[in-house]
């Protein structure tokens, strides 16, 4: 009884290790300069995250990925000429986020970008957008709450495994 309740022990360890890592410990370290900042839709805190690091000079475009309908703060943000791109992804996806930005790095010779999102998402998000561009990538994390975590690293992990397993291209 004793060995199982330590075989028990050490997967539950091990497994608490591994989500750590895929799921927290991404997106600690700042941004070098990049061609542009590319904040993912989802969480409502992402923008300002995106924003904060263009103010600080990582990057001089902001490239925001945008579901309608629009907030007043993000339409302003959208409305803000050449330094702030906004687009739809379609399909409404990180894949689809990821597929627009090879696009748009490919039309304007983008050689690196920083992606913004929640910090559970950040690895698999990086991963996929590695599949669809060459462009230099690093991580930025925006503000997460414990009930955001608790909420979607159950479906990180599905999508983490289909996109290991099934569905691997960009």
């Amino acid at each position: 009884m004793r060995r199982i309740l330590l075989v028990l022990l050490v997967v539950l360890a091990a497994l608490a290790g591994v989500g750590l890592w895929l799921f927290y410990f991404v997106g600690t370290e700042q941004p070098f300069p990049a061609d542009a900042i590319v904040v993912l839709s989802g969480n409502p805190g992402r923008p300002a995250k995106g924003v904060e690091l263009q103010r600080d000079g990582v990057a001089p475009v902001l490239v925001l990925s945008v579901i309608p309908p629009l907030t007043k703060k993000i339409a302003r943000l959208c409305s803000m000429g050449h330094t702030v791109i906004c687009f739809h992804a379609n399909p409404e996806s990180t894949v689809g986020e990821a597929r627009t930005f090879a696009q748009l790095a490919k039309q304007r010779g983008w050689d690196s970008a920083v992606i913004v999102s929640s910090r559970f998402h950040l690895r698999r998000a990086r991963m996929l957008f590695a599949r669809c561009t060459d462009a230099k990538l690093q991580v930025a994390a925006s503000d997460t709450t414990l009930s955001e975590y608790l909420r979607n690293v159950p479906l990180e992990v599905g999508k983490l495994l289909d996109q290991l397993t099934l569905n691997r291209g960009c």
